[in-house]
């Protein structure tokens, strides 16, 4: 609900603070006191066209602010404030600020926090319906006719309701967004299913392996090595392998020298140093024999070799991936090839989970449609139960509900709704929107209201000026209808539950005032050349004040006192 709306620097208006309450407030004043302004003033608040002309004679910046408390968030409300970045936590109100200045700019906020005025606008409609003379929102919108009617229906009382038809729906769409894939992906490989299996063939009599080019390559390497080295290799074997080899005279040398090295202590020494040369030259010629092994080369195999490569790497070329990739692609090509055989399978499996939940959707849907036909009757009769006393006898009402196209299905079901109504006589049914006279559209959303009872609108329900252009029997038939939405009475024709709320009628209408649980005023005075715009909560001997002067004009008269009291009275 609406608690609180400070102004300051709004047109006529200085600085103004006013506290709300539950139930119906009723808003009155003289012609041109400044009604409007305060509904200005909201709607700046809640994102509408900033005017600098709304910003006071003389002030450098005008501003609103309204604060709203809930006892329950209203759903979706919560997803708005989260896509803003704007934390609040349970119970804590809702403040939303609006600044102008008077060169055009203007600054939003909630909670305090830096918001776009989109965010504003995305906020509006949980907070404030506005009904009014050129109400183009709230029910006169037939995108949230099919909301209002299953609400009212009360599908969520067993039976489909349409949280169940979303699940069914979004069921059905997963299993026929699989078949179509599945579908997608078995004429795609058809189409290939010969390219594949040639290039399969050939993979695999080539039979790659990971690894295999760096082995080869290194292979190729040392025999391409071993090509330029062959003679020097054929030397050095030659120096260790012959008779005449410098190992060999070592040898000699030492066998003599083993026969004498007893003699003398230097010929000890000289065996020794001779045994070392000989094992590092037996090394040295170990070494140069596993070189000689590893550098052998051999022309066939080398040209093996290169030929392994160059037919490695034509193939890796030719399905655009490296040659160590070519083992995953055999095996990617065998899986499209399996596809192919095992694709018709797959497909009538899910052809059958595509069958079976959208029969499921389909039983659903119709069992919606069933409980929004049964309650769109009872929501025709219930409000032209209302159209009489509202001065609407010659209207008729009735809610169309027409079967859209496939295409056109959804987690709502398969459903259009929308409102319609007849003003005279034997004229067409039409759209809300087509009612030529607002006075005639603010009644009839009021009886659709009262109708509808339902649960979840937004936190405040304004009418302006709802009993414009009637007095008598309709006015206080619109003032006994606007207190029983207010405090939650409303037949409840088998719609909604309603446990009441918060309603703001600004009115002309002394039988309307008469039914508010608050009376605000709205005055206007002059000071000098300074105009200025208050209102003010009136008690009740203030409220028979007003009323008397409603009734009566300028001079209020004994009777017009005692026919304000009657009518509180009354109420």
């Amino acid at each position: 609900m609406l608690t609180n709306l400070a102004i300051r620097d709004i047109v006529l208006i200085e600085a103004l603070d006013l506290s709300f309450a539950k139930g119906l407030g009723v808003l009155t004043g003289e012609t041109g006191a400044g009604k409007s302004i305060l509904l200005d003033a909201l709607g700046l608040v809640l994102g509408n066209r900033a005017d600098s002309g709304l910003v006071r004679s003389g002030a450098e910046k005008a501003s609103a602010t309204a604060t709203f408390e809930f006892a329950t968030m209203p759903d979706g409300l919560a997803e708005v404030l989260d896509d803003a970045g704007v934390e609040i936590e349970a119970g804590e109100a809702l403040v939303l600020r609006r600044q102008l200045k008077a060169d055009g700019g203007s600054k939003a906020f909630v909670n305090g926090q830096p918001v776009g005025v989109a965010t504003l606008r995305a906020l509006a409609p949980f907070l404030v319906e506005l009904h009014g003379q050129h109400d183009d929102r709230g029910l006169v919108n037939a995108r949230g006719h099919r909301a209002l009617l299953t609400r009212y229906a009360g599908a969520g009382d067993g039976g489909a309701d349409e949280a169940a038809v979303g699940v069914a729906w979004r069921k059905w769409q997963a299993a026929e967004q699989a078949l179509a894939e599945a579908r997608a992906t078995a004429d795609t490989a058809a189409a290939e299913q010969d390219l594949a299996a040639a290039h399969l063939a050939e993979l695999e009599r080539l039979a790659p392996e990971e690894g295999e080019e760096e082995e080869l390559a290194g292979q190729r390497a040392d025999m391409q090595k071993g090509e330029r080295l062959s003679e020097d290799l054929s030397t050095l074997q030659h120096l260790f392998a012959g008779s005449d080899s410098a190992l060999a005279q070592l040898r000699a040398a030492a066998r003599r020298l083993d026969r004498i090295a007893g003699e003398h202590a230097s010929l000890a020494e000289a065996l020794g140093a001779l045994d070392r040369c000989l094992i590092e030259g037996g090394e040295a010629e170990d070494a140069v024999g596993r070189a000689l092994e590893a550098l052998s080369f051999e022309p066939a195999r080398l040209d093996a070799v290169e030929t392994r490569l160059f037919d490695l790497r034509a193939e890796a070329r030719k399905h655009g991936c490296t040659v160590d990739e070519l083992p995953a692609k055999m095996q990617q090509l065998r899986a499209t090839l399996d596809a192919i055989e095992g694709g018709e399978a797959r497909i009538k499996t899910l052809q059958a989970a595509a069958f079976e939940t959208g029969s499921h959707y389909r039983a659903l849907a119709e069992t919606l449609s069933a409980q929004r036909v049964e309650a769109a009757k009872r929501l025709d009769k219930a409000v032209a139960a209302e159209l009489a006393p509202l001065k609407l006898d010659a209207a008729r009402f009735k809610t169309l509900i027409t079967r859209t196209g496939e295409d056109k299905w959804g987690p709502h079901g398969m459903d259009a709704v929308e409102f319609l109504i007849s003003t005279n006589p034997g004229a067409p049914f039409a759209p809300l929107t087509k009612i030529a006279s607002g006075g005639e559209l603010s009644r009839f959303i009021l009886a659709l209201k009262v109708a509808l009872a339902e649960e979840g609108g937004a936190a405040v329900i304004i009418f302006d000026e709802i009993d414009r252009g009637v007095g008598g029997a309709v006015a206080s038939a619109i003032g006994e209808r606007l207190a029983r939405l207010a405090t939650g009475n409303a037949d409840n024709n088998g719609g909604g539950n309603s446990g009441g709320g918060q309603l703001l009628a600004v009115t002309h209408s002394p039988q309307v005032a008469a039914r508010g649980n608050v009376h605000y005023m709205i005055a206007k005075s002059s000071q000098g050349t300074v105009t200025r715009t208050s209102v003010g909560l009136l008690d009740a001997n203030g409220r028979q004040e007003e009323i008397a002067r409603m009734l009566s004009g300028a001079e209020i008269t004994p009777e017009a006192r005692a026919q304000a009291e009657r009518l509180l009275e009354g109420v």
